[in-house]
């Protein structure tokens, strides 16, 4: 199993976030995935045959969507839209967002019939209360730790009442960096997470804790994986 960010990539480039362009290090990650999607499509477009506890709780986040209502869906960081294919099977009217061209436009060729948009995390070009899920797979893992408060602050105001928002990550305390992912040059960091670091962020942001749940380590992985589903309150627990 290919602990990857969604993406197909090998264990140490998982991902992809979206932090502001306008940032140094936005810019080389942006043009590092694009760099990835040009030379490395089949790669990066790899399926999720191999994740059926992914692919179990995409199911149920899907389920509680739909129970919520089924209000559109946000995979945000989706790459080249390998997840965001699977969450409209389930019956989502699902979108992909991510910070780079290279990925949208692969996402769009190999799904013509989604929606995928360039954009920012820490921006998200979307409504107030406009979603009733948002799913960051392996996504946030490119925002620095002091941003995270920022970054939830934007999930839970773009999500409805009742909304559910779904992370992925790998857990652990360090940052690092790659600089070569497939033979192609990159500058990506990725920072691993801590589960309770995320559920308290989460909190202080306004979300209710669903689900929080650790894998360990498979194949090539270097570290557990984690998984959260949680939810921003109904407008009558509010």
């Amino acid at each position: 199993m290919l602990a990857d960010g969604g993406r197909g990539l090998p264990a140490e480039g998982e991902g992809l976030s979206s932090i502001t362009v306008t940032d140094a290090l936005s810019a080389a990650t942006r043009d590092s995935y694009d760099a990835l999607a040009a030379e490395h499509a089949d790669v990066v477009s790899a399926g999720m045959d191999d994740r059926p506890l992914d692919r179990a709780l995409f199911a149920a986040f899907a389920e509680l969507v739909r129970a919520g209502g089924n209000g559109p869906v946000a995979d945000v960081g989706c790459g080249p839209g390998r997840v965001t294919i699977l969450l409209s099977r389930l019956g989502l009217d699902a979108f992909g967002i991510d910070l780079s061209p290279g990925m949208v436009a692969l996402a769009r060729r190999t799904y013509p019939q989604l929606r995928f948009e360039e954009g920012s995390m820490l921006a998200l070009d979307l409504p107030a209360a406009a979603l009733g899920g948002l799913l960051a797979y392996y996504s946030i893992i490119h925002i620095p730790w002091e941003r995270r408060p920022q970054v939830f602050a934007e999930f839970h105001r773009v999500l409805a009442p009742g909304g559910l928002l779904m992370l992925v990550f790998q857990i652990g305390d360090e940052r690092r960096h790659r600089t070569e992912l497939l033979g192609t040059p990159v500058s990506i960091d990725c920072y691993r997470q801590q589960p309770d670091d995320v559920t308290n962020l989460l909190r202080e942001a306004g979300f209710e804790m669903w689900v929080t749940a650790v894998r360990e380590r498979e194949d090539t992985e270097k570290t557990a994986q984690g998984y959260i589903l949680a939810r921003k309150p109904s407008a009558k627990n509010a």
